[in-house]
């Protein structure tokens, strides 16, 4: 929505909130011993996860041992499929409940992941009560392990999303948010965090490459789609750096783009995921492009990353107006139709930690 102030940005009631938490702990040759078979490993394991679940209350759990990579999305029904790389939950949290195994037979997995959906109303404001549950379950799960030193890490993952174009389809009605980091908006709730701790703030956006928008940006002459990709990436890295963002991405070659610190996590990239990494805490330009110019997609991922300078004493507000502004120029120089088409902003709050 276009009317903000300096540290809110108003955004339209009809966003959607989601939230879920990841605890990994790589397998080795020593802890598969401690169990006649993987087929009995993973059984016992999950089990052992799913009792503490409920007993926290935590009504959408998955115990993942496939190697694949969890990706979560909200959606009016629940379901989920797998593909070579990925795990892709759809869910709604107000309605959708789930406890599930996920192995492949004669397949033993380097890592298990433990995954749990939050539910209910108030995803946001019930966001450090949820993340402490699910801590204390972890850590729980962890004692119940046959070996003593596996490091364990905790990701938490919370979205923020909305259709930029909400006011154009009648949507009046905003909520004005300051979206403070995660540890802070926690440590407010009486929930702490571990001091050797990172996080990661990003938005991102879905651009559906539909008819009228690859006719108009392809040149008569062109062979290939280069310049489509050439044109859509000039307008949104101009139009980005107009705002004085400079951390940006523009991928357009059909993968799922993940966003990492550069210091922590080095750029990889599948059929299917590309991980994008970034140095947070340098002021210098940083451009991620990737796109075939033999290959037309139907989405191209915008993505703009918050730099340390971006979490203010407020939060991220004031990052997430400079967005909007440079998305709002962009749909502009495209010519989208707002009463028509979606522009899918998805606003990005990682947290992550190694448990004691």
């Amino acid at each position: 929505m276009a009317f903000s102030t300096q540290h809110k940005v108003y955004i339209p009631d009809t966003a959607k909130d989601s939230q879920y938490m990841l605890a990994e702990f790589q397998l080795s040759q020593a802890f598969f011993a401690c169990y006649p078979d993987e087929t009995s490993c993973y059984r016992q394991l999950s089990l052992q996860f799913f009792k503490l679940a409920d007993a926290a209350g935590l009504t959408n759990v998955h115990f993942i041992a496939n190697d694949k990579m969890p990706v979560v999305r909200f959606h009016t029904e629940a379901f989920c499929f797998q593909t070579a790389d990925q795990m892709l939950f759809f869910y709604n949290p107000a309605y959708h409940e789930a406890q599930h195994c996920w192995s492949a037979s004669h397949y033993r997995a380097r890592k298990i992941s433990l995954l749990c959906l939050a539910t209910g109303a108030e995803i946001r404001n019930k966001a450090a009560e949820f993340h402490q549950r699910v801590r204390q379950v972890i850590l729980d799960f962890k004692a119940l392990l046959p070996l003593t030193d596996i490091p364990v890490k905790i990701r938490d993952h919370q979205h923020l999303s909305y259709d930029l174009f909400a006011r154009a389809k009648g949507c009046d009605s905003s909520f004005g948010y300051k979206l403070r980091s995660l540890p802070a908006r926690y440590l407010a709730r009486g929930t702490a965090v571990p001091v050797d701790h990172h996080t990661m703030s990003y938005a991102a956006v879905s651009l559906p490459l539909c008819r009228e928008l690859k006719q108009r940006l392809l040149a008569e002459a062109t062979t290939g789609y280069a310049n489509l990709y050439q044109n859509l990436e000039q307008q949104f890295v101009g139009c980005a750096e107009a705002q004085h963002l400079t951390r940006l991405a523009f991928i357009a070659d059909g993968s799922t783009p993940l966003v990492r610190n550069r210091q922590l996590d080095k750029p990889k990239q599948s059929p299917e995921l590309t991980m994008l990494s970034f140095d947070t805490s340098s002021p210098q330009t940083q451009l991620i492009s990737q796109w075939q110019a033999d290959q037309l997609v139907d989405t191209a991922h915008l993505l703009l990353i918050a730099g340390q300078d971006d979490n203010t004493e407020f939060g991220y507000g004031r990052f997430m107006n400079q967005v909007e502004q440079s998305l709002h120029a962009l749909a502009q120089q495209l010519g989208l139709q707002p009463e028509k088409q979606d522009l899918t902003v998805r606003f990005h709050q990682h947290l992550s930690y190694l448990l004691p």
